[in-house]
């Protein structure tokens, strides 16, 4: 009977090195086909078009002194963005680690909201918050009668700086404060009963625990606003430009193909650097150190002193978080009429649905002109295929992560790449890869929506990867030693456990999609807009009307975006999480 059992298990075994290799090179030629083959691409059309390697334009392009100009201003930005990120965030990372609260749970979904929202509704946010048609400008120039608006924040480094800490605050609130929340309080006891201040705990015992969580924080962080795209693009102006932002203009406006590729070179392999150092830092942050339930290393707001801090950092987040939305939506509602000439008041504003109404009128009276608000249809339709790709793509590659530590050492730095790799390279390089033979898919209605699931697709793996790792390899064994084949045991004892994690990995690749603008803007078809790409082209459009326009598209995608993390909030699985 032991023999039996002996040649069973090995039998099985052999059975999952089997799936287990085919599981690793499915992720691996998807990324081979949709992510390296464009890079060689850009790299093939732009310095060897008549297949000789020409690097003349790249040696001319290292040359011009605007593009350090470029790269010093990315850098710049960045790491400011970064400093006051963190200056924002940690209090709230604070106030969540070590403290309970009523209304901690609506905190974190309100403090996630953010970072789904995309790019284009978070300019438009703030645009409709301090721009010149601000209510804060609107408001002034009321109270004060002024004829000019006396808030110059429109195509400012300010206005950047603002909306990428807006943006970002929840990393660091999440992989900082989660992480914070575990850590044991017996170590800083110690330490004060061997007389340490609590200045002095925090420095030597807290501190250096939180190091793998904070740098890890950090370096997201700076690698989403490195490669930030809509915020520069709207909030900037023509005044400051990113490597992002740079890439777009070469590409869009002067059809540069060499600078564009130079300058795609170049912010890959600064993102190829962050991503490796990122994903090492992550790997540290799940390390075993002794951590402990968040019932014994939490407590109530109990002193004065405490609820007055609370209450401060609380205040200060909803405001930051949540006034830029509230006045989108408000203004999305609102119309200005001129008064005394150009100038715009309060008092000659109106209550009006004329903006939501437009968007289902054909102005133009053409056959081939489709309403604004099919671009919402167009979105929700590649969002609902973008969630099915990367949800077949990363459920498997998440069950080979879990259960193969070497495997992982191999592709967990390759599935992170296409975070760090600006959206619009990943556009530029399906517009060059997929527009001649052999895989001539320009005009496919699938390659939009295999470019969103290409950026979606890590989000999908970081979201069910912890609860694969939760679930103890005890109940496999029994379930395989039972007869159970591997097919079976991933779906009557894996996918039962990860349901929650894979409607989390679900909703964030669906809202990640319908936000997505960088690679949609040269991928998407002119006939078949989406909602981010409408509400650029009415941002650049003269008029109130058209303004008016792109704001409720706005609001009606910032409402959605918001419903799709509240529900991942709702079913959330795990403590600790990078998103």
């Amino acid at each position: 009977m032991s023999l039996v059992f002996r040649i069973a298990y090995s039998v099985l075994r052999n059975t999952e090195y089997a799936i287990r290799l085919l599981l690793i090179i499915v992720p691996l030629a998807f990324l081979g086909l949709f992510y390296f083959y464009p890079l060689a691409s850009i790299l093939r059309v732009s310095f060897a078009p008549e297949e000789r390697l020409e690097l003349a334009p790249l040696v001319k392009l290292f040359t011009q002194p605007y593009l350090w100009g470029v790269l010093s201003f990315t850098f710049w930005q960045a790491a400011l963005s970064t400093l006051l990120t963190l200056i924002v965030g940690l209090p709230g990372a604070y106030l969540v680690a070590r403290y309970n609260f009523r209304g901690k749970g609506l905190l974190r979904a309100l403090a996630s909201v953010p970072f789904v929202m995309p790019t284009l509704v978070v300019a438009a946010a703030f645009n409709a918050l301090i721009g010149p048609r601000g209510w804060i400008n609107l408001g002034v120039m009321r109270v004060f009668g002024l004829e000019t608006p006396p808030l110059g924040l429109s195509n400012t480094l300010a206005a950047i700086l603002l909306a990428h800490v807006f943006y970002n605050t929840t990393i660091v609130i999440r992989l900082v404060g989660d992480f914070w929340a575990n850590l044991d309080l017996r170590l800083v006891s110690v330490a004060r009963t061997l007389g340490a201040s609590p200045t002095r705990a925090f420095w030597h015992v807290t501190l250096p625990l939180l190091m793998p969580a904070l740098l890890a924080a950090a370096l997201l962080v700076f690698i989403f606003d490195f490669t930030s795209f809509g915020v520069i693009l709207v909030l900037g102006g023509p005044k400051f430009a990113t490597l992002e932002v740079e890439i777009y203009r070469q590409m869009i406006s002067f059809f540069n193909l060499p600078a564009a590729a130079g300058l795609a070179v170049i912010q890959l392999l600064c993102t190829l650097v962050f991503t490796v150092i990122y994903s090492r830092l992550s790997a540290r942050v799940t390390l075993p150190l002794n951590l402990r339930p968040r019932q014994l290393t939490q407590k109530p707001l109990r002193s004065a002193r405490a609820r007055l801090a609370a209450i401060v950092i609380i205040g200060g987040l909803l405001i930051l978080l949540t006034a830029p939305l509230i006045a989108l939506a408000a203004r999305s509602f609102v119309q200005l009429e001129p008064h005394q000439g150009e100038r715009l008041a309060l008092n000659v504003s109106r209550f009006t649905l004329d903006f939501y109404r437009e968007l289902f009128v054909n102005r133009r009276g053409s056959a081939f002109y489709a309403p604004p608000i099919t671009a919402l249809g167009n979105s929700l339709g590649v969002a609902a295929l973008t969630t099915l790709f990367a949800l077949a793509l990363g459920l498997p590659t998440a069950l080979v992560l879990a259960r193969s530590p070497k495997s992982a050492a191999l592709l967990d730095p390759l599935i992170m790449l296409p975070i760090g790799t600006s959206a619009v390279t990943l556009g530029f390089g399906f517009l060059v890869a997929f527009a001649r033979p052999p895989f001539d898919w320009r005009a496919s209605p699938f390659l939009l929506p295999l470019a969103h699931t290409l950026i979606a697709f890590p989000f999908v793996v970081r979201s069910l990867l912890p609860a694969l790792r939760g679930i103890r390899p005890q109940l496999r064994r029994a379930a395989a030693m039972l007869g159970a084949n591997p097919a079976r045991v991933f779906w009557e004892i894996d996918l039962p456990l990860i349901g929650r994690a894979v409607i989390v990995g679900g909703a964030f690749a669906f809202a990640i999609s319908l936000g997505e603008f960088g690679a949609t803007a040269l991928v998407a078809r002119p006939e078949f807009p989406t909602v981010p790409v409408a509400i650029y082209n009415f941002l650049g459009l003269p008029g109130a009307l058209n303004y008016g326009q792109a704001l409720a598209l706005s609001t009606i995608l910032m409402i959605v975006s918001a419903a799709s993390i509240l529900a991942i909030e709702s079913v959330r699985v795990g403590e600790i999480g990078e998103f």
